[in-house]
């Protein structure tokens, strides 16, 4: 990709910018920055991180991608999506593996839109992309589950895996704490509720407010202990750390590089997917290349000052719709808004209830699982409803490394299948009609096929799928004969797999005293088969553009 094809977005819009323009981003860049301080909490601990890193990658992350990406309006920062992959790089690698790991994603989505690949990310299926959403989504839920029931554990270490975690839970439900079940309870109803009163403020906000509130006041006024508080487990530190880069050896690198693709994959995916989207509300079209590399940018920068992987959030995204925000200025504004609140008034989320995080992460993850999509999707094809199943269910019992790599190569196999299945190959051996040639009749004689002749017509690609069905064919008719035909007028592209079997029919057939002459070969398919040395093999005289002139070549 070249450098002058790399214009972010900011760059338009700042030709035709207003004063109207700005009063609206301001607005909404403050409100997306509100909206988004609980939630870069809750990821952050969620994480495995300390709370302000999350609002440190929101800060840098949010800026660096609105500052040079291709959208007009997308959001950065942390995102549910990655809890559960950084949470298990943090558990192997620690925080100096995150980094590393980050840092090679950045580097791996720059790459992605300087190579013009951001096209190539839309095509995922979309099942793999539900499957493992909601497969995240449900590992995210799991994952609150002891903070949500003030489980303790006595000293025992949690397990990384699913199926640990919940007998782990099982195994110490006698510890569950009620006061700390009641706290996420509120929570969450005053999350569901929050819509139909306010409007314009985010219930996860009004939640930790009215929560850390009432939990303030309990502890001091009435005695109630037992309701564990962020300051409880974390020491904030209110201030921008120095940048420090971390210790880079080819062990470490090669170790850390499926979780890099991992992260950025899903980085591509969630951001491009949240660009869209907004695209579809306010009627503009995002540069994916460009947005790719802003991401990449973003990924490369938060981690050297503690930050963990950031993408586009659709949800902070939509706010800022919502509210006015119509240009990359208002993304720039939220992270001044969170750098604000990190300076000064960081210290008072010591007193955030972990419980009540639990809650704002419990309705995250219900929002994430889209389980009406889900249930949708199982009405499918059954091809689409293996690879669904089969990329939850890996997503939730495994890895998400896992599950997007077999999703992917299920997705694959199948897709050939389906494409192989709609290649025909049909062997005509008496006449043609020149009538179902094409739409209309054209009351022309029927094309008489020479005894000793076979015509072969191939309708659809021609690669590596298709090759062996094509010698099946063959061997099903079980017959020598002079000529064979074969016509490859609806053959759009073939492999070197295509390639490799005509030239072993060929050479077989030429053995055999069998002529094949080909028939309507398009100009992309005949570069390929030039290219290869096939026509000098085969002989150019016996390539015809129709089949007319190649049953004439048979009269010859």
């Amino acid at each position: 990709m070249k450098l002058m094809e790399w214009r972010p977005k900011l760059v338009a819009c700042l030709k035709d910018y207003s004063k109207g323009t700005l009063m609206s981003d301001l607005m909404a860049g403050i409100i997306v920055g509100i909206v988004a301080l609980p939630l870069a909490i809750a990821f952050g601990i969620a994480s495995g991180v300390s709370p302000e890193k999350g609002i440190i990658t929101a800060i840098i992350a949010g800026f660096v991608i609105s500052l040079l990406g291709g959208s007009r309006v997308q959001i950065g920062g942390p995102t549910g999506a990655f809890i559960i992959i950084v949470y298990g790089i943090i558990q192997q690698y620690g925080e100096g593996g995150l980094i590393v790991a980050t840092l090679m994603a950045g580097v791996l989505l720059i790459l992605l839109g300087a190579f013009k690949l951001g096209a190539v990310v839309k095509f995922i299926p979309y099942p793999i992309i539900v499957g493992f959403t909601s497969g995240i989504a449900v590992t995210i839920f799991t994952t609150q589950v002891a903070d949500a029931c003030g489980l303790t554990f006595g000293g025992e270490k949690v397990p990384g895996d699913f199926v640990g975690k919940w007998m782990l839970y099982f195994h110490h439900f006698d510890t569950l704490n009620l006061p700390n079940l009641i706290v996420c309870l509120v929570s969450i109803l005053i999350i569901a509720f929050t819509p139909r009163f306010l409007r314009k403020v985010p219930g996860s906000l009004v939640a930790i407010v009215l929560v850390t509130a009432g939990v303030y006041l309990l502890q001091t006024l009435a005695g109630v202990d037992g309701i564990p508080t962020i300051g409880d487990r974390f020491s904030i530190r209110p201030a921008l750390p120095d940048a420090a880069l971390p210790a880079l050896g080819w062990e470490t690198i090669r170790e850390l590089f499926p979780a890099a693709v991992t992260i950025a994959v899903l980085g591509a995916i969630e951001s491009l997917l949240s660009a869209t989207v907004a695209d579809g509300v306010i009627g503009d079209r995002h540069d994916s290349n460009t947005e790719l590399m802003a991401q990449g940018a973003a990924n490369l920068l938060a981690p050297l000052f503690g930050g963990i992987p950031a993408t586009g959030a659709i949800a902070r995204t939509m706010t800022n719709i919502n509210n006015g925000g119509r240009t990359p200025v208002a993304g720039m504004v939220h992270a001044i808004v969170l750098l604000l609140i990190l300076l000064f008034l960081m210290p008072l989320a010591q007193y955030i209830p972990m419980a009540c995080l639990a809650g704002v992460l419990v309705v995250v993850s219900y929002n994430m699982s889209g389980w009406r999509v889900f249930r949708a999707l199982l009405k499918s094809p059954r091809a689409d409803v293996v690879v669904l199943l089969i990329t939850f269910f890996l997503t939730v019992l495994f890895d998400l490394t896992i599950a997007i790599e077999v999703g992917l190569v299920i997705a694959c196999v199948l897709f050939m299948k389906r494409v192989m299945e709609t290649t025909e190959i049909s062997v005509v051996t008496d006449e043609i009609d020149p009538s179902a040639e094409v739409d209309i009749a054209l009351h022309e004689e029927h094309l008489l096929i020479p005894r000793g002749v076979e015509v072969y017509e191939i309708n659809g690609p021609y690669f590596f799928g298709i090759a062996t069905k094509f010698e099946e064919t063959m061997a099903q008719l079980g017959d020598r004969p002079r000529y064979r035909i074969i016509r490859m007028r609806q053959v759009p592209f073939i492999d070197s797999t295509g390639i490799h079997n005509l030239t072993t029919l060929c050479q077989m057939s030429q053995k055999e005293k069998i002529t094949i002459i080909l028939s309507g070969v398009n100009p992309e398919v005949h570069r390929a088969l030039e290219k290869a040395g096939f026509c000098e093999l085969l002989g150019r005289e016996n390539i015809c553009p129709n089949i007319n002139e190649a049953l004439e070549r048979v009269k010859q």
